[in-house]
């Protein structure tokens, strides 16, 4: 018996919308003085800005900042001078001490995200949420062309929010994701079908998503530096230092292949937080480290649940060594909770389950088995979630 045939489906198109260094933008709304300077965000105990007899406005200064934070997101003139997201502040310091550091404003931040989201949805209404400050867009249905369709985006993300994005626009996730960071800011890149080879492949694999600074690390032992290298290199060569896994994905994101489909579903299966660390850390010797960055996970994720209306009875963690093993280990809780204190707990138990005598390069947090909450204003905190930093015991 004959099938029927396939009906002709659109060349994918899609876009991927990332906000132009988007804490320290919405800052910029804020302070329009600060412009053309070095501008960092993050940090705890900030000071706020002082105003000044006259209105003038008096700023803190990096090297005035004593402390563990680290560095949340940088204006570009920041990033110039060395200073880059997730780096420790004091370290920052160093780099550009002149530079104005503000404290963070998840409140505000969650406006103007809501505000571009919204903007975006007028033009594409296939949208996958990927964070405060990106989106993808499918972009493949609609009868326009197609930079037409991303610029007519850019226009009216800056006419709802007064700020500026980057979009690339190729024919999947990965590919896009690659496009939207390679002119920034204000950047507008679309990938044709047959342009992998000259505008792909001759970047460094640490541009595709997926691949941190410890993985590249191992392939430039390995010979292999760019991306077009990733995509000729020996398949069983890259599985036996990566594993099956890991290493036959390699190989498919360097050759641009991408199948995931847009997720627009708007009830998540989980909210999770994780971070790939800047060198591998000691679970005993990096202890406070770990300590501090384990607090924050917890509370960023006991945010998001807040912010989404979610509470969760399944807490997890995540753990990858620096040979690249990756564990997971959770607990579930006999009612569902949203509280930091509670997944702190639940999530430290989890950790307790794991030998740790190894190096690590990603800690994660999760929580799963979500359900619903009433969301009203006064559920929502304005500002980061207060949790403590109590010992967390990451030796073996």
């Amino acid at each position: 018996m004959l099938s029927a045939p396939a009906v002709n489906q659109p060349p994918r198109r899609i876009a991927h919308l990332d906000m132009d260094a988007f804490y320290a933008s919405v800052e910029l709304l804020r302070y329009p003085e600060l412009r053309g300077h070095p501008l960092v965000i993050g940090g705890s105990s900030v000071q706020q800005p002082i105003v000044l007899a006259g209105g003038e406005r008096r700023f803190a200064r990096l090297r005035d900042y004593a402390g563990r934070g680290v560095v949340t997101t940088a204006t570009y003139e920041a990033r110039a001078l060395g200073v880059s997201s997730g780096m420790g502040i004091m370290k920052a310091a160093r780099m550009a001490p002149a530079a104005i550091l503000l404290p963070v404003d998840f409140s505000a931040y969650r406006y103007y995200s809501r505000l571009f989201k919204a903007a975006v949805a007028g033009v594409a209404a296939q949208i996958e949420d990927r964070g405060i400050d990106e989106i993808y867009v499918d972009l493949s249905t609609l009868p326009d062309d197609t930079r037409s369709l991303a610029q007519r985006i850019k226009d009216v993300v800056r006419a709802a929010t007064g700020l500026s994005c980057s979009i690339g626009v190729a024919a999947n996730k990965l590919l896009a994701k690659i496009c939207s960071d390679l002119e920034k800011p204000d950047g507008l890149t679309l990938l044709a079908p047959d342009g992998l080879a000259q505008c792909i492949w001759p970047l460094p694999v640490r541009k595709i998503n997926g691949v941190g600074p410890k993985a590249s690390e191992r392939l430039a032992a390995l010979g292999i530096h760019r991306i077009g290298e990733l995509a000729t290199a020996d398949a069983s060569l890259l599985q036996q230092h990566f594993g099956r896994s890991y290493g036959a994905w390699l190989v498919d994101a360097a050759r641009g292949i991408d199948e995931r489909p847009l997720i627009t579903s708007s009830e998540p299966k989980s909210i999770s937080r994780e971070t790939t660390f800047e060198r591998d850390l000691h679970p005993c010797d990096d202890r406070t480290i770990l300590t501090g960055i384990f607090t924050r996970l917890c509370t960023r994720v006991a945010e998001d649940l807040q912010r989404k209306g979610y509470r969760g009875r399944t807490i997890g963690i995540k753990l990858r060594f620096a040979d690249f093993e990756t564990v997971n280990r959770d607990l579930t809780l006999a009612a569902a909770t949203g509280d930091a204190q509670t997944i702190r707990r639940a999530a430290g138990e989890c950790l307790r389950r794991i030998p740790l005598d190894r190096k690590l390069r990603l800690l994660g947090v999760r929580v799963s088995t979500l359900s619903g909450v009433l969301r009203t204003d006064d559920q929502h905190p304005q500002g980061e979630l207060a949790l403590s930093e109590e010992s967390v015991d990451w030796r073996a």
